[in-house]
């Protein structure tokens, strides 16, 4: 019989890229979710460590849970081009983040020969072990434009780092069909972290979560139904709501509420 995994609601910050981290703390609270994951483009800088230590004791004093740090670095970029582990790896410790959010590697997979999947799979399993080394995971995003593009792809990367302890996020990509969708996130379900909650039509226009209510519960139902000894808790994080608008993000919190409240009680 399947384990059931606790599905936890939160918001992912860059949601809200002009907004202070005091007040994404007090909006998240008001709408009654459990935690943050706390961006490395503006909200936490990299190797900003005090600022770091000030979010996580904030977030904290909330009664809210770091959820993780959406650090955008992307695997197998050199670091002279782009930022260095160690300080992504140091600002997550200092945060208080179980786990680290990156892009695997900046191709898409119909882009990418086999020497370079190697390369990102061996510096995924470099930075994997040095932040198991701190208690933290890593996890890719279930992106475009990276080697989680496609189900095939993001189960041949998953597979190659599965010894180094990588994990996946998973998202609904735009334009694939529901069958499409559900199908990638029981690929990636035995590697799965969290997920970035949104609703999105095929015009990439950002719409209201309770279009997709039907849909989204049965992506819940699949994540928290968890086969195996891999029980674990998740995060379902909302990201990027219509017009940016905090009044719109609280009409989509409760609609996720509802839907998990379906999850676990059924």
């Amino acid at each position: 019989m399947p384990l059931s995994t606790r599905i936890v609601p939160g918001l992912v910050s860059v949601t809200f890229r002009a907004l202070t981290p005091r007040t994404i703390v007090d909006i998240t609270a008001s709408a009654g979710l459990a935690g943050i994951e706390w961006g490395g483009d503006i909200h936490v800088p990299h190797g900003d460590l005090e600022r770091a230590r000030e979010v996580g004791r904030m977030t904290r004093d909330a009664g809210l849970a770091i959820a993780a740090y959406g650090s955008y670095y992307t695997v197998g970029k050199p670091e002279a081009e782009g930022m260095s582990f160690g300080n992504v790896l140091d600002t997550a410790i200092a945060l208080g983040a179980p786990l680290i959010r990156v892009w695997a590697g900046n191709r898409g997979s119909a882009d990418a020969d086999d020497a370079y999947r190697h390369m990102v799979a061996d510096e995924t399993c470099r930075i994997a072990a040095a932040a198991a080394a701190a208690k933290l995971e890593v996890a890719f995003e279930f992106h475009g434009g990276t080697l989680t593009d496609s189900t095939a792809s993001a189960a041949a990367l998953l597979a190659a780092t599965a010894k180094a302890g990588a994990r996946c996020y998973w998202q609904p990509p735009v334009g694939w069909s529901t069958a499409e969708r559900a199908e990638a996130l029981r690929v990636v379900m035995p590697h799965l972290s969290n997920l970035h909650v949104y609703q999105w039509n095929e015009a990439h226009d950002r719409r209201p979560l309770a279009e997709g209510e039907t849909e989204w519960l049965s992506y819940l139902k699949a994540a928290a139904a968890t086969a195996g000894n891999h029980n674990r808790q998740r995060w379902a994080l909302l990201e990027f709501v219509r017009q940016d608008d905090p009044a719109q993000f609280a009409e989509d919190a409760a609609v996720l509420l509802r839907l998990l409240e379906r999850v676990h009680t059924n």
